[in-house]
């Protein structure tokens, strides 16, 4: 059976909930410092906790993934996730808080990562960017509605209503999987696969030994630490350095959000005008330029606007280029490969969070923030002559 739209969209509605829920906290990290009597980098350990097990988790999913389905997997995280997140609404303190973030994290990182496998499984190549650009609008938007609905929530209402609210929507994905999918049949509704978890393992190593591979990862890990851990800090500084409120800050990373729209639903345009190649390389090159505009604009906040828009398009050019990239690295175990793609990928991101939240107690964040721009711009260039390899050895192959 193949893919069909409501496939998609049902993919696209627990995938917006998990994206949702890994950006709401993003402007919440002064409020906790103010309710926990802790520093905002202490608090930022809460998003560091979430990515780690997000990350390490991806190494369980991949072989339970082929073992149990894909899409069981993904609807019954997207129902745990609905229990997880009232858990963390009713947290008393930063400790309980963090472990609540931990589970959470170590469950929703099923959907994405699986959607991601199962539509490498089903979509050609030539028409799997697209496919994708169609999953990362589900995701830009649930970014969007996440940064700016936890500031909203953060001032106006409690921040604890923000996960309420996710829980609801976390539990309306699950019973629309449950009721499209757990009524097929075995073989429709899983791609099962035999094999023991030593067969996994020999599999992963064996994985772990190829050049491509090796590359691919190594690219992702930077980028994580790079792109996604700097995007935390973001409303942070709008906060500080625009005097912008919480809710205003979120409200402001909607534009990072609308860059990446103007790439996902544009994506077959970019891919002509730009090729593979080009896209990486435009994309890293506009993340260093807005993160760069947004330290001297200071406090000018249309500057800060612009610099929002120009981050979120090539943040997406970037990883999305990176992403299709891990869905080709190793055709014949497709679901291992990209589950590592987004283990690296979020181990990264704690990485970047854990170093950031350092320079932020130090004072020193404006200078991380030029050392993160021209990294990013680094990777954009190795990204770029990397997706020039990979398209002359398919053009010897052929």
């Amino acid at each position: 059976m193949g893919m069909t739209s409501r496939d998609i969209r049902l993919l696209g509605l627990v995938a917006f909930a998990s994206m949702a829920s890994m950006r709401m906290c993003d402007p919440m990290l002064l409020q906790w410092s103010t309710d926990f009597g802790v520093s905002q980098g202490q608090a930022s350990h809460v998003i560091a906790a979430f990515s780690i097990a997000y990350g390490v988790m991806q190494l369980i999913y991949g072989p339970l993934g082929q073992r149990l389905g894909s899409l069981r997997l993904i609807t019954w995280a997207a129902g745990i996730s609905a229990v997880l997140s009232i858990i963390t609404a009713v947290s008393s303190g930063l400790d309980a808080l963090l472990l609540a973030r931990s589970a959470m994290g170590g469950v929703a990182a099923a959907i994405i990562p699986l959607s991601m496998a199962w539509i490498g499984d089903q979509v050609a190549y030539d028409s799997r960017q697209q496919t994708l650009a169609r999953l990362m609008s589900a995701t830009v938007t649930g970014l969007m509605a996440g940064q700016w609905f936890g500031g909203f929530a953060t001032q106006y209402l409690g921040w604890r209503w923000a996960f309420a609210l996710l829980a609801l929507l976390f539990a309306t994905g699950f019973m629309l999987l449950f009721r499209s999918y757990m009524y097929r049949s075995q073989a429709a509704a899983s791609q099962q696969a035999k094999g023991s978890a030593v067969d996994y393992l020999r599999g992963t190593l064996a994985l772990l030994q190829l050049t491509n591979v090796q590359r691919v990862l190594l690219l992702t890990f930077s980028e994580g630490a790079l792109a996604f851990g700097g995007l935390v800090f973001v409303p942070s500084m709008l906060i500080q350095d625009f005097s912008l409120s919480a809710s205003a800050a979120g409200a402001a990373m909607l534009l990072y959000g609308v860059g990446g729209l103007m790439y996902s639903q544009f994506a077959k345009r970019w891919i002509n005008w730009l090729g593979e190649a080009g896209l990486a390389l435009t994309g890293g090159i506009c993340i260093a330029c807005g993160l760069v505009l947004l330290l001297l604009v200071s406090p000018a906040i249309n500057g800060a606007l612009l610099a929002c828009l120009i981050i979120g398009l090539g943040f997406y050019m970037l990883h999305n280029v990176l992403q299709t990239q891990a869905t080709q690295m190793a055709p014949h175990n497709r679901s291992t490969a990209v589950t590592l793609f987004a283990s690296v990928l979020f181990l990264g991101q704690s990485t970047g969070v854990v170093l950031l939240s350092m320079c932020l107690d130090a004072g020193l964040l404006h200078q991380a923030f030029v050392a993160v721009a021209a990294g990013i711009a680094l990777i954009g260039f190795a990204v770029s002559r990397h997706s020039l390899s990979n398209i002359r050895s398919i053009t010897s192959v052929s």
